[in-house]
């Protein structure tokens, strides 16, 4: 069980750092800046979070977590009871929604190799692999990776950035990639 002060300076810790991330970039963002803006220690910030990238992570989860319990339990179509293809268009705009609000701390912690092997990137694979299931695809795990590479932090940045693309029209690119689903 966690003591009232480790709480306290936990709750102070990420509130600090989901300030300065959202005014620069978390590269540019210094664990000393971290700590004085949270009013605590080197060492207590050292101690919870070795550096920037956990507390990114730690920042980030709290966001996909939310996304998670509407996959498992919410409405249709995000939620159980809409068609596989309905339910993967939900999904891609769902994660639009949440890169564009935190592609800083996306960036900053799932990118490259690293994507892979977060319990997040885990989660959406099972998520899409079972809807692939559903729809009867064959062979889902050759088609799973190649439905969420345009979720990749990179890509959406390079989109947004280089190409222009808004949100919508990302999402709706995306859509189309759903009939793969269809009957």
């Amino acid at each position: 069980m966690e003591r009232a002060d480790a709480a306290r300076n936990r709750a102070r810790i990420l509130q600090a750092a989901a300030a300065l991330f959202s005014d620069r970039s978390p590269q540019d963002v210094t664990m000393d800046d971290i700590a004085k803006k949270a009013g605590v220690g080197r060492g207590t910030l050292y101690r919870r979070y070795p550096d920037r990238a956990s507390i990114a992570v730690a920042l980030l989860d709290e966001h996909e977590r939310a996304l998670q319990e509407q996959l498992l339990r919410g409405e249709p179509p995000l939620g159980p009871g809409a068609p596989p293809a309905e339910r993967l268009a939900a999904f891609y705009a769902a994660m639009v929604r949440l890169l564009e609000d935190h592609s800083h701390l996306v960036l900053g912690t799932e990118v490259g190799r690293s994507r892979f092997e977060t319990g997040a990137y885990g989660f959406w694979r099972a998520h899409v692999r079972s809807l692939l299931i559903a729809a009867a695809v064959p062979t889902p795990d050759a088609l799973v990776d190649v439905l969420l590479a345009p979720l990749a932090p990179e890509v959406y940045g390079y989109q947004r950035s280089a190409l222009g693309l808004t949100p919508p029209q990302i999402t709706a690119a995306l859509t189309t990639l759903t009939a793969t689903l269809n009957p």
